[in-house]
């Protein structure tokens, strides 16, 4: 059975392997998810943000975070699942931990960055109710989409 359960150290290194995984497989890694992978403790849980894990049998599957970037504003960061675990609806879970967390902590705005060849991530992202905006302030080369869900 799988549950969410929320960042600890000792799964840096699951955080990162499942991360490299969904990015090297399309060629998006770039520096600033490099960093963001080696310190996810000091960019994004010491700055106010939450990752949480997708945990089944002991082995974490998945993972999701908040990233805070002002007041009310969190990004959708780091969201992937392992292939073996595709299907199960573990992004939607993971997905419905991260709207729960925004809305607990009074968020007005969610917004996300991604790449348009992500076709089921962004389908995922619009049947939650996230809305495509602009995306012409991106921190990443490869980030051609930027969508946003309101409260």
């Amino acid at each position: 059975m799988v549950r969410i359960i929320d960042f600890d150290k000792k799964y840096i290194s699951d955080f990162r392997r499942l991360n490299e995984e969904w990015l090297d497989s399309y060629n998006l890694m770039e520096s600033h998810d490099r960093e963001v992978l080696e310190d996810p403790i000091g960019l994004v849980i010491d700055r106010g943000g939450f990752i949480f894990l997708a945990e089944e049998d002991g082995k974490i599957v998945g993972t999701a975070g908040l990233m805070k970037e002002h007041e009310g504003e969190y990004e959708l960061v780091k969201m992937g699942v392992s292939p073996a675990y595709r299907g199960k609806g573990i992004s939607k879970m993971l997905m419905e931990k991260c709207i729960g967390k925004a809305r607990e902590l009074g968020a007005r705005r969610l917004f996300l960055f991604s790449n348009s060849r992500l076709k089921p991530a962004i389908a995922l992202y619009a049947q939650y109710g996230f809305k495509h905006i602009p995306a012409d302030d991106s921190p990443f080369l490869t980030a051609d989409v930027k969508m946003e869900f309101r409260f």
